[in-house]
């Protein structure tokens, strides 16, 4: 008799509930804490407390254990201090983009689309007439033999290069970015924290561009008193000083980066909540943190110009609404040609993540 035998269910493999939970907040605590496991570990250890989040059955102690034989933290140091480890730093990352920009489809990876063809990467279902110096592998052999077949009929098969037909590609681009965070004591001031927002997208941004488009380049900046190029397996760890607002050298370095790059597609994205308040020149500082210092905007919008020269548009995201800076920042993408955005933190991602899509449709030159 046909049928189907049927036994006792085994589970060999399952993910502990209570681990899972425990590990989403403590990835949250880790961006707050800037990477630092024992201040997260301690934070996490006093929600515990205050909302018995973990119960008899698995405590703290198992949740760290799980973290050491799981793979996410590492005693690097040798003194039974724990550091968290690079498969947690890319959990983090993914983490972001699927919290910032959603699920996104599976696309043919490669490079940004444009509305106009030419050599590519991805066929199209149109055909057009063979030229000198088409690439063979995109010959369509049905439609060039029926050509043949028209022309000499059947029984007189003839294939000549006028029967030729090709398949449209579509025109692709590669894109240059660089991501300008500002980490001046105002991105945490007034009690908002405004970096750990922006850290996230830094990271989201990041994924995004590695698993979409991984012929793009991303490049952060970082700028108070000075700028500073860092990785992206930095991001996690990015603390905001006791910095001033030095966003000439921000785009200075942002510029020097782009300068590099071969890709004819080039764009600057600027995360800040405050006015330029200082340069450094004469191997000191010029600092004021009262109004809008003309000496500091007019360098300030000479590099807007510059890049504008250049062909790099810079967008702006001011989280920030006061008039004043409303102001500058018009003065300021208006000498660009660029675009500004004026968001809240919970906006920053869907903002970023809508004008990087849209910035995607260019045609090199």
């Amino acid at each position: 008799m046909l049928g189907y035998h049927f036994s006792k269910l085994k589970i060999t493999d399952h993910k502990n509930p209570s681990f899972e939970k425990l590990f989403d907040l403590f990835k949250e605590l880790l961006l707050y804490t800037a990477g630092d496991f024992t201040e997260a570990l301690d934070w996490l250890n006093e929600l515990d407390r205050k909302f018995k989040i973990t119960d008899n059955s698995y405590g703290m102690g198992n949740f760290v254990e799980d973290l050491k034989s799981k793979g996410y933290i590492e005693d690097r140091k040798g003194d039974g201090s724990f550091e968290i480890t690079s498969k947690t730093e890319q959990t983090i990352r993914k983490d972001s983009l699927e919290q910032i920009f959603g699920k996104l489809k599976k696309t043919k990876l490669g490079n940004h689309k444009t509305r106009f063809s030419g050599n590519g990467d991805e066929i199209q279902p149109e055909t057009r007439a063979f030229e000198f110096g088409d690439a063979i592998d995109s010959i369509s052999a049905t439609d060039s033999i029926k050509n043949a077949q028209i022309s000499g009929g059947v029984d007189n098969l003839n294939l000549s290069e006028r029967d030729l037909v090709v398949f449209e590609k579509e025109y692709k681009t590669q894109t240059s970015t660089v991501l300008l965070i500002d980490i001046s004591h105002s991105m945490i001031l007034y009690g908002e924290d405004r970096i750990t927002p922006a850290k996230k997208v830094a990271m989201a941004l990041a994924e995004l561009i590695k698993t979409k488009y991984p012929k793009d380049t991303l490049d952060i900046v970082t700028f108070g008193d000075d700028a500073e190029q860092i990785t992206v397996k930095e991001l996690p760890y990015l603390k905001v000083g006791p910095y001033h607002t030095n966003t000439v050298a921000g785009l200075e370095m942002a510029m020097e980066i782009l300068r590099k790059r071969k890709n004819s597609n080039k764009q600057i994205f600027m995360i800040t909540d405050g006015k330029p308040s200082c340069l450094k020149e004469a191997g000191g500082y010029y600092k004021n943190s009262f109004g809008l210092d003309r000496k500091i905007v007019n360098k300030t919008l000479n590099m807007a110009a510059a890049c504008k020269r250049l062909g790099i548009p810079i967008t702006t995201f001011m989280i920030a609404k006061d008039p004043y800076l409303q102001q500058f920042v018009e003065e300021f993408t208006e000498t660009n040609n660029g675009k500004a955005f004026y968001t809240s933190l919970q906006g920053l991602g869907e903002y970023i993540f809508q004008d990087f899509e849209r910035n995607k449709r260019k045609r090199t030159k």
